[in-house]
């Protein structure tokens, strides 16, 4: 095996420079832990951006991986498979829609939930072709797709790479007034967003912001399109982040007054439990039924080997009643950082819901400081990523045992105290 060095050195000199990771090289993964390949042992607090919800090389995910390997990986869609049907079935109760459309990655699901609202527009709707517009969120992060950093504020991921895609409006996050407006346009066809802002530094909305928010969707015929690439899976302490406080596939049944439902659900990332290319987007036969055969396709979306995976992973979710268990140790973490926020000033805002959480560094976003403490985190066998400059996201496997959260925050605290007391 190759020596961290090597691998960094490697990369280096062969690979785009279109990332910025902590020097760090991991080779092997197993539940909430990683190993470089000196074997120095981490915690991820990272999770792949949450795809990896059901822990590093989860045994019954691997063992769906090795066994379809062994018997069919792809036909594309010219042929039908055994195992599609079966996904399409268990997505769709599970989260309660009529249809699925599966695709690979989570920026192919957002274009084609885009391209799926857009032609229900002209088509059910009777906006004029061309004109159909999609309400966004500032801040957002949906994918790096040409359409999609049309729509973002964030020039890293925008500059220099026009002429950008026409037809987004965007708003303020978690701002009905702002809202409304843009949805009084009549030409307006979707209202795409993330449950919970993520990369923006897991911006949480008021509690009532993605009910209401539906509420004047439905008023003004416009489609309510959750992104829960992200907070999807269990992440936030229930099965979908629109769910409020629900685990169970009926939550719209059992808590109506938390459950938005969207009119178009977009999922990828913890999927496959990070095992494999997996998104899909899910909605009601009225909706979908706009797509007929030739007009939205991939080769490898559908394919029998991530479906197999998809499944696999989904059961880990269920059995393993990982929903419960990140909404139960996310109110340990957060408490246990106010407690921290208390102690030490370099906290400055502790925010977030189930296992996706965030702290603020009390220092300005184009400070080190966050990116200091993540490299001490690091030495100190604890694996996180700033994001946005000031802030330090924290998200790890919803495997996580409470023992095991507890061991983190000990490391968290005593990295944020030793940096303080060091003056750095």
């Amino acid at each position: 095996m190759i020596s961290t060095k090597e691998a960094i050195t490697l990369e280096n000199k062969y690979g785009a420079h279109n990332y910025h990771p902590l020097p760090v090289v991991l080779a092997r993964g197993e539940g909430v832990y990683v190993w470089d390949p000196e074997g120095n042992r981490y915690f991820d607090f990272l999770s792949a951006y949450s795809a990896v919800n059901q822990g590093h090389c989860h045994p019954h995910i691997i063992k769906a991986l090795k066994d379809q390997a062994e018997t069919l990986t792809l036909t594309s869609r010219a042929f039908y498979n055994n195992v599609l049907g079966e996904f399409e079935k268990h997505l769709a109760e599970t989260f309660g829609f009529d249809k699925v459309l599966p695709m690979n990655t989570g920026a192919e699901a957002v274009e084609t939930a885009i391209k799926v609202c857009r032609k229900w527009a002209y088509e059910k709707k009777g906006v004029h072709e061309n004109e159909a517009k999609i309400v966004v969120c500032n801040n957002n992060f949906h994918g790096r797709t040409t359409t999609i950093i049309s729509f973002s504020n964030d020039s890293d991921a925008s500059k220099n790479f026009g002429p950008y895609t026409p037809g987004f409006i965007k708003v303020e996050y978690n701002n009905l007034d702002e809202l409304e407006l843009a949805l009084q346009d009549e030409s307006v066809a979707g209202f795409l967003v993330e449950p919970i802002q993520g990369e923006a530094g897991v911006m949480v909305p008021d509690q009532d912001y993605l009910r209401k928010a539906a509420e004047l969707c439905k008023k003004y015929n416009v489609l309510f399109i959750a992104d829960e690439i992200q907070t999807g899976i269990a992440r936030t302490g229930s099965l979908l982040a629109v769910c409020g406080n629900c685990t169970c596939e009926a939550a719209c049944e059992r808590q109506p007054n938390t459950y938005v439902r969207p009119d178009i659900l977009v999922l990828g990332k913890a999927l496959s439990g990070g095992v494999y290319p997996v998104s899909a987007v899910l909605t009601d036969d009225d909706i979908m039924d706009v797509i007929k055969p030739g007009q939205h396709g991939s080769t490898y979306g559908g394919n029998p080997l991530g479906t197999k995976v998809a499944i696999a992973a989904m059961e880990v979710v269920h059995d393993e009643k990982l929903a419960q268990n990140a909404r139960y140790l996310g109110e340990i973490f957060r408490e246990e950082m106010e407690q921290l926020k208390s102690e030490c000033s370099l906290v400055n805002v502790v925010r977030g819901k189930g296992l996706l959480n965030a702290v603020e560094i009390n220092d300005s976003t184009d400070s080190s400081t966050a990116w200091d403490l993540c490299m001490k985190l690091k030495e100190n066998g604890l694996l996180a990523k700033p994001t946005h400059g000031n802030i330090i996201r924290f998200a790890p496997p919803l495997v996580m045992t409470e023992k095991q959260l507890r061991e983190c925050v000990a490391i968290i605290r005593k990295t944020f105290l030793e940096y303080e007391q060091s003056g750095e």
